[in-house]
């Protein structure tokens, strides 16, 4: 059963709440102080937090910081008597799902607490890739990765699914912009309904409106047949429409016609049509720019950009390589009926370090030529592209590291690479001393019992590894074992 935490010193408040969802299926808690919050938030684990700016015995926001510390996960929405633009700006900046004044108005509120409900089973979700009876990875429509960009997608999408509104997804080819769109899909109230695709940059400009508008039977040369196109196929579901930004101004204004009216015609046909069809585009291209140089339509940009999402390339989240490598292989041995294998640490260093321009889409393609080549149970550099071991060793791995940091907003960076480092340091011992932990505490100056506390506070894995001498010269240092959770069984959503 879903469930809410209430923080206020008012106990109006977490009275009104209860009887607010009383008669669902919701259960709430609640406290007056901050003292008290993450005792609970440990204790019950709860779905949403409503979280009063001004407690008595502190500062709601200093409460905030320690609860997305703690699960920056959970989905907390601000309360204020007396809030500001100022104070709504720096909630949500600093990572709040939302921010309402009060009085609180209980219409708007369950409003929040479904869509909330909704991004933290997606973030949850970010934990466990969907297995198979056998523990195997479920599909490859998944969306894989944990890293702050990532997460930041995953609220997007829980905060527009259950809304009837255009979504448009920026990202470069190969980030997964149709997985976003099928996810957004998934979760909306059309999720019985048709999802269609159709890549706009792919299909000539007359088959593109056959594909999309359908024609009547002797419309054109060729047209043996009516054809119904993807606009009334849908209708009531979802249509994808990838590369939008490649369309031509005709079908631009076309499309824009639909939008507004939601009918058409088919092509070579008189007859209206009406459709009721969600739309979801992307593009990798950058369409205000396009705009401001005539290149595409403002009113369609507008009619298609109520609410944007964009998608992180692979090199801004490094830290997610070793969950999709995982991942992947998993997939990949399954489908194409191998032995379960894994990433050795060095093979794992070169893909992290590679800049990877053609993003997730490329990593597969890689991992699946390599379990097609794979001769044992380990991914060794060897059965890595060529071009690939020369590419990957050109950025260290802490500069890539403090680069995704970065790129995610990071206000912990200084602790965060201390913690990147250990972790290094740690493990390249651990190999020097093959596992020996009193050699290994020695070398370090630090007692077993601290090195053992470092090696479960860093997820270090410690296990043989029987390496084959590739004959590639490896220039960088060991990446550390691959923490725990990278393990083939979790991923995101």
């Amino acid at each position: 059963m879903p469930s809410i935490l209430v923080v206020d010193d008012d106990p109006a408040i977490s009275h009104a709440f209860r009887r607010g969802f009383q008669e669902m299926e919701v259960t709430v808690f609640s406290t007056q102080t901050g003292a008290n919050a993450l005792d609970l938030l440990a204790r019950y684990r709860p779905d949403v937090v409503f979280l009063d700016r001004a407690l008595s015995d502190q500062s709601g926001m200093d409460v905030f910081e320690r609860i997305h510390r703690r699960d920056s996960a959970v989905p907390v929405i601000l309360m204020s008597a007396n809030g500001t633009a100022n104070m709504a700006i720096e909630a949500i900046a600093r990572g709040a799902f939302d921010y309402v004044s009060k009085p609180v108005h209980f219409g708007k509120i369950r409003e929040l607490v479904m869509h909330a409900f909704k991004t933290r089973q997606l973030l949850s979700a970010a934990e466990n890739v969907p297995t198979s009876a056998g523990g195997e990875p479920a599909a490859t429509n998944c969306l894989v990765g944990d890293c702050p960009a990532m997460q930041e997608v995953y609220k997007a999408i829980g905060r527009v699914a259950l809304r009837k509104v255009n979504v448009l997804i920026f990202g470069e080819s190969g980030t997964g912009k149709e997985l976003v769109a099928q996810a957004i899909q998934r979760h909306s109230p059309r999720a019985a309904a048709r999802f269609l695709a159709v890549n706009c940059a792919a299909i000539p400009e007359p088959l593109l409106e056959s594909e999309l508008f359908g024609h009547e039977k002797g419309a054109f040369t060729g047209a043996d047949a009516k054809r119904i196109g993807k606009f009334e196929q849908c209708s009531g579901g979802t249509l994808f429409l990838d590369e939008v930004g490649d369309m031509t101004a005709l079908m631009q204004s076309k499309l824009l016609r639909v939008l507004q009216e939601g009918r058409f015609e088919r092509v070579g046909g008189n007859a209206t049509i009406e459709t009721d069809v969600r739309i979801i585009a992307a593009t990798n291209r950058d369409l205000e720019r396009m705009v401001v140089n005539g290149q595409f339509r403002a009113d369609l940009y507008y009619r298609l950009n109520v609410f944007s999402i964009r998608l992180p390339p692979l090199r801004e989240r490094i830290g997610d390589i070793p969950l999709l490598v995982a991942y992947f292989l998993a997939l990949f041995c399954r489908e194409l009926e191998t032995a379960p294998c894994k990433a050795s640490p060095e093979a794992l260093e070169l893909l992290m370090r590679y800049a990877w321009p053609g993003n997730v889409r490329e990593l597969q393609s890689v991992l699946k030529r390599a379990v097609l080549e794979l001769s044992g149970p380990v991914l060794l550099p060897e059965y890595l592209p060529a071009d690939l071991l020369i590419k990957g060793s050109r950025t260290p791995a802490l500069e890539a590291f403090i680069d995704e940091r970065l790129q995610s907003g990071s206000t912990a960076l200084h602790a965060e690479a201390l913690a990147f480092v250990e972790r290094i340091v740690v493990t390249r011992v651990l190999r020097h001393t093959a596992g020996n932990q009193s050699q290994a505490a020695k070398i370090l100056n630090i007692t077993r019992g601290t090195l053992r506390s470092k090696i479960r506070e860093l997820g270090i894995t410690i296990q043989q590894a029987v390496n084959v001498d590739s004959g590639v010269p490896n220039p960088m240092p060991p990446l550390p074992a691959v923490n725990a959770r990278a393990d083939a069984t979790q991923a995101a959503f």
